[in-house]
Parts: structure tokens; C-alpha cells; sequence
């Protein structure tokens, strides 16, 4: 049996550029796969050219995906009253055909999904790229802000207790998947992206 794939996300928070590299580094990782949808940042040096260039001199390779990737879409068949749906981001051509190119960087290379936000519960680098990865079988770790590591599994634990879900009266035989996949479901519509 092989070992499972990994790939690592992270938020860049407010972190001091070389405090984020080096955050990066301690955990091996070789290229930031950046699914912002506009990298752009008060902290400049988190916006694309700087941070590219940051990465480069790090040895760090920088992949933008935040066109196919992203949450702030310009299909406007994923907005339903002016909020992103993440399930029909999931759908798209452009965003299947950028799990696909993430996941063949991440055959060759330890990658690190990057967005903004510190807490991976409030990302959708999480709560919709990351689903699909786990979905496609790959081991989700999060790089949280103090450089330790979360696994998917305990994110997804923390994600239903947050949201509340629980088995009721009504559907007392739902499942522990069923009732992580209804957590999903109700954090992404409360952080999804609103035009």
C-alpha cells in the first residue's frame, strides 16, 4: 500500500513575509499554490508580485490558481441572490481543471494552498478546495498561524461541532460523513463570497 498524498494549505494572515516563509520552509514546502481571486493584500508584501517574488528567493515556486480556484467568481451562475453557492463553484469546467493542475503539481512537489484568512474554518481554501481534495482522497494538513499542524480529520470534527450539527429526532440515523457534509454546507454559506 502507497502513502496517501498530501497537500498543505496555510493562511497568510498578518504575518511578516519572512516570518510566513519560514513557516513554509519548517513544514518542506516547495511551491504555494495561491487560490486568492485577487492577490492583492494591504500587506504588500503579500500581494502576487511581491510574494512571488519572496517565494523565488526562498526557492519557493509561486502557482496562481486563484482564476480557476477562487470564491469570488465571475460566473454568475454560482451566485444565487448575490451569494457564491460553493456546490456550484465545485461544478465548474475552470475549477475541475484547477484541482486537476493542483493536483499534478502536488505529485512532484510539496504544495501549500495559500489564501488570506488565518483560521482555516473561515476559507474556502478549506471548506471548498479542501473538501474536494479530501473527497479525491488526498491528506489535508493545515499550517495554522503558531506553525503547528491541524489534520483535515480534526478540522472537520471542529467544523460540526462549530456549525451545531447534530442527529435530531427527525434523522437520528445520519451518519458522521452526512452530518460533516451538511457542516460543509452551512459554514460555506455563511463565508461565501456576496457581490
Amino acid at each position: 500500500m502507497h502513502e496517501q498524498r498530501t497537500i498543505f494549505t496555510v493562511g497568510h494572515s498578518t504575518h511578516d513575509i519572512d516570518v510566513f516563509v519560514e513557516l513554509l520552509k519548517s513544514r518542506g514546502i516547495t511551491a504555494v499554490a495561491d487560490v486568492r481571486s485577487h492577490p492583492v493584500s494591504r500587506l504588500r508584501h503579500f500581494c502576487r508580485a511581491e510574494l512571488e517574488r519572496h517565494l523565488k528567493n526562498a526557492g519557493i515556486d509561486y502557482i496562481f490558481l486563484g482564476k480557476e480556484l477562487g470564491a469570488r467568481r465571475d460566473e454568475r451562475e454560482c451566485y444565487v441572490g448575490g451569494r457564491a453557492q460553493y456546490g456550484r463553484i465545485g461544478w465548474l469546467p475552470d475549477f475541475r481543471a484547477g484541482i486537476e493542475r493542483l493536483e499534478k503539481e502536488a505529485t512532484s512537489q510539496n504544495v501549500a494552498l495559500m489564501c488570506a484568512e488565518k483560521e482555516p474554518l473561515d476559507c474556502h481554501r478549506t471548506i471548498l478546495v479542501g473538501r474536494r481534495l479530501a473527497a479525491n482522497g488526498w491528506k489535508i494538513r493545515h499550517i495554522l498561524a503558531d506553525g503547528s499542524i491541524e489534520e483535515h480529520a480534526d478540522t472537520e470534527k471542529r467544523l460540526v461541532r462549530e456549525m451545531g450539527v447534530e442527529r435530531t429526532l427527525f434523522e437520528p440515523d445520519l451518519t458522521r460523513e452526512e452530518l460533516t457534509q451538511q457542516a460543509y454546507d452551512k459554514r460555506g454559506s455563511q463565508i461565501a463570497f456576496r457581490s
